[in-house]
């Protein structure tokens, strides 16, 4: 894939530093035959709202393919911390939109056995209990949750661009984490202090949070790493 074509847009902070991490290639003869992927990886804003903001006023580009990557919950027991994940939809509000089919079906073909096709959820605010986890997958039959892949998709496939999602799972439907939502302000980012509160009052919750996210965003940096050695 010549990566005129690509752009990989992931949520800002540790995602898009795992991100970064791992297209960066130390090998020259991968650099001459696609070039510096880093430089067409951009950082968005956390949620909805943000992000379709951002993806209206902000971003310009206009490329044939937009790769989306970072981490997701588990709405399943089927999937655990570690599972890496590739959408074939995604559901908001009652709308299911469909990710690109040949682009989604080249990154599972690349990836084979590291990869697992499902059906994702888009959320407005973190989805952080075990109870809200169940119920949202019986009332939309998903399997996995993020606060951004909806309005990406939807936004970026009316401009015509081919979006496949591609993430890893980072907390489980079985352990809760902290409810982080007092901590995300309306550009999307998330504030130190509101989110070192939370994590200090719910310690178990924090615990889950930080184990899970440590090992997904290893995994994560390491399926970026093999963007460079998909074909054309």
């Amino acid at each position: 894939m010549t990566n005129e074509q690509l752009i990989i847009l992931v949520p800002k902070g540790a995602e898009y530093n795992s991100v970064c991490r791992g297209v960066k290639s130390p090998d020259p003869r991968l650099l001459e035959e696609v070039g510096d992927l880093e430089s067409k990886v951009f950082s968005i804003p956390v949620g909805v709202k943000a992000l379709r903001q951002y993806l209206e006023n902000d971003f310009s580009a206009f490329p044939s393919k937009v790769l989306i990557m970072g981490l997701c919950g588990s709405l399943s027991p089927k999937y655990q911390v570690g599972d890496v994940v590739l959408y074939e939809s995604c559901v908001y509000g009652g709308e299911v939109l469909e990710c690109d089919r040949p682009f989604t079906t080249q990154l599972y073909h690349h990836l084979k056995t590291k990869v697992t096709l499902v059906k994702s959820l888009t959320s407005d605010s973190v989805v952080y209990s075990t109870s809200e986890k169940r119920q949202l997958a019986e009332t939309y039959s998903a399997e996995v949750v993020d606060m951004e892949g909806f309005a990406a998709l939807k936004i970026l496939s009316q401009r015509g661009i081919s979006v496949a999602m591609l993430r890893v799972v980072s907390d489980d439907s079985q352990h809760n984490i902290p409810n982080l939502n007092s901590a995300i302000d309306n550009q999307g980012n998330l504030q130190p202090l509101p989110l070192a509160w939370e994590m200090i009052t719910q310690p178990i919750a924090a615990f889950n949070l930080i184990k899970g996210s440590l090992k997904a965003l290893k995994l994560l940096q390491e399926v970026a790493s093999e963007l460079y050695r998909l074909p054309n």
